[in-house]
């Protein structure tokens, strides 16, 4: 079943409401931000890293956020990480840039991590395994379903 498949079975399944938002492909967070007609501040980023210790990561960043590696290294408590070329994002996740969705876990094999000033969010639109399919929910559904290790803050306003 393609990823794509997999997050909509597995949303449904929660009981959560949620909707899918069509639209042209895009590869940024600005790019979807303007394709979906929602405000940046509502996207979320999600980026494949590798961890020292800890292996495979998705963080989760606001999509009007930047991330502070001397922060996330803290946050991690790592001294090293390095974020997944495309070759070994689509290896480890089957997807391609801009595709990631704010989830790992059932969908492929990687911790899901999300800083404590997410949580402030009331509503959360990411990309839903496609660059041309997006999720919205809001952010305590989004939290129930997702189930995120929450750790302290690890972006700056970007």
């Amino acid at each position: 079943m393609p990823r794509a498949e997999e997050l909509l079975t597995i949303l449904t399944s929660s009981g959560r409401p949620f909707r899918v938002l069509e639209h042209v492909e895009a590869r940024t967070a600005v790019e979807a931000a303007e394709a979906r007609g929602t405000p940046l501040a509502h996207g979320a980023k999600s980026l494949l890293l590798r961890a020292e210790r800890v292996g495979n990561v998705v963080i989760v960043v606001g999509s009007d956020r930047r991330i502070e590696g001397r922060l996330l290294r803290r946050a991690l408590r790592i001294q090293r990480y390095r974020f997944l070329s495309a070759e070994e994002l689509y290896e480890v996740a089957g997807l391609h840039h801009g595709e990631l969705p704010a989830f790992a876990r059932p969908l492929f094999d990687a911790e899901l991590v999300v800083g404590e000033d997410f949580l402030e969010r009331g509503e959360v639109v990411f990309a839903a395994a496609s660059a041309a399919r997006s999720v919205g929910m809001a952010v305590a559904d989004w939290l129930a379903v997702a189930q995120p290790r929450v750790v302290p803050t690890f972006t700056v306003a970007g």
